[in-house]
């Protein structure tokens, strides 16, 4: 659990370091390349959530990143999840949610600046990236892992019915 804490702490740490020299270097609007022709830094103010979605519904998005936030950190403290790519993902959820979480409660937008120049796709950041590869990697977990490893085990139907193994005692 330590080294999930520290993990997040560190990719917080990394989204808001980021965002801080993005914002210091970038004037809103402006870009930057980073690797030309494939992705470019372009600094952008997002009110909204993923695809500007509940654009300028601050408080509703805080109170929702705040109960989600809490659900995801439940699932691990509670040891519901267990396996280690279950701890990740959740490792990389939390990381993301607080990051942009940080943004819109001190700034009231979450900065953006991750522009691929190749393809039509919504402009992101660190903290989407962990939310991302978190989500995706929660699905996996969920169907490879959840049920060998967290799942509640079951009863055995034949003790619930009072039948017993060959050579067990009645």
């Amino acid at each position: 659990m330590i080294a999930c804490i520290a993990a997040i702490v560190l990719l917080i740490a990394a989204d808001q370091a980021v965002k801080f020299w993005v914002v210091e270097n970038l004037a809103e609007g402006a870009s930057a390349p980073l690797i030309p022709g494939f992705v470019e830094l372009l600094r952008l103010h997002n009110y909204g959530a993923a695809w500007s979605s509940f654009y300028g519904m601050r408080y509703l998005l805080i109170a929702v990143t705040v109960a989600l936030m809490a659900v995801v950190a439940a699932l691990a403290i509670k040891r519901v999840i267990r396996h280690p790519a279950g701890l990740a993902a959740v490792t990389l959820v939390l990381a993301g949610g607080i990051g942009n979480l940080i943004d819109r409660v001190r700034l009231g937008y979450v900065v953006d600046m991750f522009n691929f120049q190749f393809m039509s796709y919504p402009v992101f950041n660190v903290a989407d990236i962990c939310v991302v590869f978190g989500v995706i990697l929660l699905v996996v977990y969920y169907f490879l892992f959840y049920e060998k490893y967290d799942a509640p085990k079951k009863p055995d139907r034949g003790a619930e019915h009072g039948e017993h193994e060959e050579g067990d005692a009645p």
